[in-house]
């Protein structure tokens, strides 16, 4: 007998697959209780929160962040980038201002209408 663990959508269950002698496996598909799913990057809400917010504009991963808390921006300016459907979207800041808030860290799941950043 072999065990495997196999994750399916973030969930680990533990596979046990009995060989036999003429080289065909049967599984006994014995599975344990789900393990807890890998924990997520927490955010790194820096600074305080300012009041403009910068959403997500779509569910996706935060895969890099260009600007920290303090910097100043203008109208355009990308802060971070975010992956959605195997693509690269920029997040813009809204209007000119310095960042107060970044509110996620490089490796989150985002949902739309998350708050990814604040503006003073």
């Amino acid at each position: 007998m072999k065990s495997y663990t196999i994750t399916v959508n973030g969930t680990a269950y533990e596979v046990t697959v009995e060989e036999n002698g003429a080289g065909a496996a049967t599984t006994a598909a014995t599975t344990s209780a789900p393990k807890a799913a890998p924990k997520k990057a927490t955010p790194k809400a820096s600074g305080k929160q300012g009041s403009v917010k910068i959403n997500s504009p779509m569910p996706g991963k935060i895969l890099s962040i260009k600007l920290n808390a303090g910097a100043t921006v203008k109208k355009g300016d990308v802060i971070m980038l975010l992956e959605a459907m195997k693509m690269e979207n920029e997040i813009v800041a809204s209007e000119d201002g310095v960042i107060a808030s970044i509110n996620v860290a490089v490796g989150n799941e985002v949902e739309a209408g998350e708050v990814l950043a604040t503006l003073e």
